[in-house]
């Protein structure tokens, strides 16, 4: 039986949607109210984070060319990607994977580079590597000339906070101790922050964030939650901190693996060690195959620069699913987490798509970015956004030549993808206090392989800092523009300095950025009619827009 409390809770739901309803306007499609008064927390800049894995080009050619290059580099490093990721504001990046971290041995990375081994790649014989492909190069035998003291740098040169990913399937708790000591014990205290001197690091570099293992379900040791939880005991017991408040993120589930997430939650509760989890990591990718989705990783994905109506919407389909698995792990992690001391870490999520348009050969897993890319990455912003009490951190997978990355470069050639144009868009949002927000629109309805399919119309997030509001809104149609009456609620509107938007579009959604056409796909900026409390504005065909309005 229905209690009186929900009774009265669809009541009001109801009665909320037809005064939505009511307050359109006559031409509105859609109305967004934003309510001022109605914070839910900080947003975590850390939501804004990247992932870097030692895979196909993402390191090599991408992010590490040497400091002997004729590419212009800092100490090794792209000078062009160092640059054009400091101006997004990087909080947080997650090295060195991915499954290839279940195969890494730290100590492989460190002392004179001329001196370090040379290792066959976690990713050396994968079956998506395209047929003219070398396989000779750093991309399949790792010279482990990057390392833990360039990779620091990297993210010290971004304005980055370094987040490591241990060995588990492979290497020991004393070897992830050591690990914490070379980066964290005070200069000149131990053998191995002499080494860290040498390696040209004297002080201490401070690492707070450490991943225990990575997808222990599958290529990081097919563990069973109650194994994988007994391990991650193990290795985080009695880890000196050095005055460094150490974070450990949890391996957690594949997409919305409940049962996972349940059992390890269990046992980790019934020893009575729940405080040692910081945050809970859950992996979620948008693909389709032709007619819908599979759950075979390795089979056709889709083409990122050929799609047609259906596979747009469903990849958007698919990212849309990110809200409910959120809401849904959220519930069971507070079954034995009341307090919700734990955070979610969603540090890998992005589009997949089958092989075939990579910036290069060598860049395993690269792919074309589209303004479907950019689609997806606002809605999936926005939905961290709102979801801003649980999620503590994220990180889009990946970040230059390999899946939803923000950048390909290759040789001394170098673009962004619409993907970075987003990103640069959405770090107002940073720090800031996101608000909760009401949307009303017509779902978008398509045609699927079987029966039909549908989306929410729109998308939406909104913060406040000081007396700026950012508004950030995603229209997923493909071909349909939406008029939308937009209403602070709380507020008496923007000050004389009015408002500013910020818009992503392109006349077609496959629309991207190459190498030869580097500025193909670009953001415009305008001057926005926001006048008084209540306002009305035009958002394009899948298009992502941002408000900047400075309250009165």
């Amino acid at each position: 039986m229905m209690n009186s409390s929900r009774r009265e809770f669809l009541r009001a739901a109801a009665a909320g949607m037809a005064c939505a309803t009511a307050l359109r306007s006559a031409a509105s499609e859609g109305l967004i109210e934003v309510l001022i008064d109605e914070p839910i927390a900080t947003i975590a800049p850390e939501i804004y984070g990247h992932f870097v894995e030692n895979l196909g080009g993402v390191v090599y050619d991408g992010i590490w060319v040497g400091e002997n290059s004729a590419i212009p580099n800092i100490g090794g490093l792209r000078k062009a990607l160092v640059e054009a990721l400091r101006r997004i504001s990087p909080p947080v990046i997650r090295w060195p994977g991915g499954c290839f971290a279940d195969s890494y041995d730290w100590r492989d990375g460190i002392g004179p580079r001329d001196k370090r081994p040379k290792r066959t790649n976690f990713w050396a014989g994968a079956a998506e590597w395209p047929a003219n492909a070398r396989h000779t190069g750093p991309q399949s035998y790792d010279p482990n000339q990057f390392g833990t003291v360039e990779f620091t740098r990297f993210c010290k040169a971004t304005g980055a906070q370094p987040y490591f990913a241990a060995n588990m399937r492979g290497s020991s708790a004393q070897d992830f101790n050591r690990w914490v000591e070379y980066c964290n014990s005070p200069a000149g205290t131990t053998t191995l922050a002499d080494q860290r001197a040498v390696d040209g690091e004297r002080e201490a570099l401070n690492v707070r964030y450490w991943g225990v293992g990575n997808e222990a379900w599958g290529c990081g040791g097919s563990f069973t939650p109650e194994d994988y939880a007994t391990e991650f005991l193990r290795f985080t017991a009695w880890v000196p901190g050095f005055n460094v408040p150490l974070a450990f993120v949890g391996s957690g589930p594949n997409g919305n693996d409940l049962d996972w997430t349940q059992r390890f939650f269990a046992k980790v509760a019934q020893k009575g060690e729940l405080g040692r989890v910081w945050g809970w990591s859950m992996h979620h990718y948008a693909w389709n195959a032709s007619g819908g989705r599979t759950t075979d990783w390795a089979a056709g994905k889709g083409d990122a620069l050929r799609f047609d109506a259906e596979q747009y919407y469903e990849i958007l389909r698919e990212a849309y699913q990110m809200s409910s698995f959120i809401t849904s792990q959220w519930a069971v992690m507070s079954e034995m987490d009341r307090r919700h001391r734990v955070k979610l870490v969603v540090d890998e999520w992005g589009a997949w798509y089958a092989p075939g348009t990579e910036p290069f050969a060598e860049a395993l897993l690269g792919q074309q970015s589209t303004m479907r890319d950019a689609v997806l990455a606002g809605l999936t912003l926005d939905t961290f956004n709102r979801h801003s009490d649980k999620v503590g951190m994220a990180a889009v997978a990946q970040l230059v030549n390999c899946l939803q990355s923000l950048f390909f470069a290759h040789e001394d050639k170098f673009c962004v993808t619409p993907t970075y144009h987003v990103f640069d868009m959405y770090r107002a949002h940073q720090g800031a206090q996101a608000l909760r927000t009401l949307v009303s629109a017509p779902a978008i309805a398509y045609a699927r392989d079987k029966g039909t399919g549908s989306l929410p119309g729109l998308s939406c997030s909104a913060s406040l800092r000081d007396r700026t509001l950012t508004l950030t809104v995603t229209n997923p149609s493909l071909d349909q523009a939406r008029e939308v009456d937009i209403e602070l609620r709380g507020a008496r509107g923007p000050s004389a300095n009015g408002a500013k938007a910020v818009t992503l579009a392109a006349a077609d959604a496959h629309a991207h950025n190459s190498f030869e056409s580097p500025h193909a796909v670009e953001p415009r900026e305008e001057q926005a009619q926001a006048g008084g409390a209540r306002f009305t504005r035009r958002f394009p065909p899948a298009s992502v827009t941002k408000l900047e309005i400075a309250l009165a």
